[in-house]
């Protein structure tokens, strides 16, 4: 017996997994472009291009919400978002940034011997915030 509606239509709209990921804001369904990542140990909050894998621990956000993000007072929001920065991370990129994590997974005591004196010596290292590290870029 064959149904009305046709073998492929549902009496229940189904929300299909759609392979674009989607902003993290209740009620917002806008394609997500930036991903936020909060550094407590910093009050930073980071705001940089669309991550290439959904974390737990980061948010994703469309381009009205990353634009309108603010931070709770006393914090710091940094922006990473750049129109002349790929649009997906390399592996170059992430592989600083575990780098960047297992340095503040790190106790302080072993941290502070491993970089030695010539840590804040690099030429290319424009200012510092805790572990994370603003660089010179490489054509200037």
């Amino acid at each position: 017996m064959e149904s009305r509606r046709g073998p492929l239509k549902s009496a229940v709209p189904s929300n299909v997994v759609s392979p674009v990921r989607r902003c993290s804001r209740t009620a917002c369904g806008r394609p997500a472009v930036a991903t936020l990542t909060y550094v407590y140990a910093d009050s930073t909050a980071v705001l940089g291009p669309l991550a290439t894998y959904a974390e737990p621990h980061c948010y994703d956000l469309c381009a009205e919400h990353s634009e309108r993000l603010t931070a709770p007072r006393g914090w710091e929001v940094v922006r990473l978002l750049d129109g002349s920065a790929p649009a997906r991370p390399s592996g170059d990129d992430l592989e600083a940034l575990a780098n960047a994590v297992r340095e503040a997974a790190r106790p302080q005591g072993r941290a502070a011997g491993a970089g030695g004196p010539s840590r804040g010596a690099d030429p290319m290292e424009v200012a510092r915030r805790g572990h994370l590290r603003v660089l010179r870029s490489p054509d200037n």
